[in-house]
């Protein structure tokens, strides 16, 4: 929870773990996006430094059986991208690592938001998108799709395997073999 004053009155705000990371010093000015909980006997704030964040928090409370602290502690699990990413790629594994988070509750909230999470708010998440690189985006695409492929049969979730085939510089000489090793050499140092 953080205290933002706006007109000399201090208001107590619930936010995910990854605002915390990024809040201004002590004393410095911040934008807060915020969402009011009215219950008979509470009034709470929840709040974000983007408004998409507040978009996936909205989403989250919709889906039954996860609460605004539910999803709240879904978003300190994972940052906004990667929940998307989790979503559109079905990677209940990740969504249950949040607190209070089980997999019937992850495969529901996979199957209520699968389609209300659009594809191109997470176009440049995926393998093979254009992410200002060289590498021509078929061969690069398909190589970096067929490493996924590898990596998820390795054990490793999607969400887990997508970040690792991302954090490779793709050339437009690589193969899924190279993209492969890039990846596990990634994974190594986690």
């Amino acid at each position: 929870m953080i205290v933002v004053e706006a007109a000399n009155v201090g208001y107590g705000i619930y936010v995910p773990v990854s605002v915390l990371e990024l809040l201004p010093p002590l004393g410095k000015e911040v934008q807060i996006y915020t969402y009011l909980q009215v219950r008979e006997d509470d009034l709470s704030l929840f709040g974000f430094l983007a408004r998409p964040d507040l978009e996936m928090f909205k989403r989250l409370i919709s889906v039954t059986g996860i609460g605004p602290k539910g999803a709240l502690g879904i978003l300190s699990a994972l940052r906004p991208e990667e929940l998307r990413l989790a979503i559109l790629t079905g990677d209940a594994k990740a969504i249950a690592r949040a607190p209070g988070v089980g997999a019937k509750t992850a495969q529901r909230l996979i199957l209520d938001l699968k389609d209300k999470v659009k594809a191109d708010e997470t176009l440049q998440l995926l393998p093979g998108a254009p992410a200002g690189k060289e590498a021509s985006p078929s061969v690069s695409g398909e190589a970096a799709r067929e490493a996924v492929d590898a990596l998820v049969a390795l054990g490793y979730t999607n969400l887990e395997a997508v970040k690792a085939v991302r954090s490779v510089e793709m050339t437009k000489d690589m193969d899924a073999e190279a993209v492969l090793k890039a990846s596990l050499k990634y994974l190594a140092f986690l």
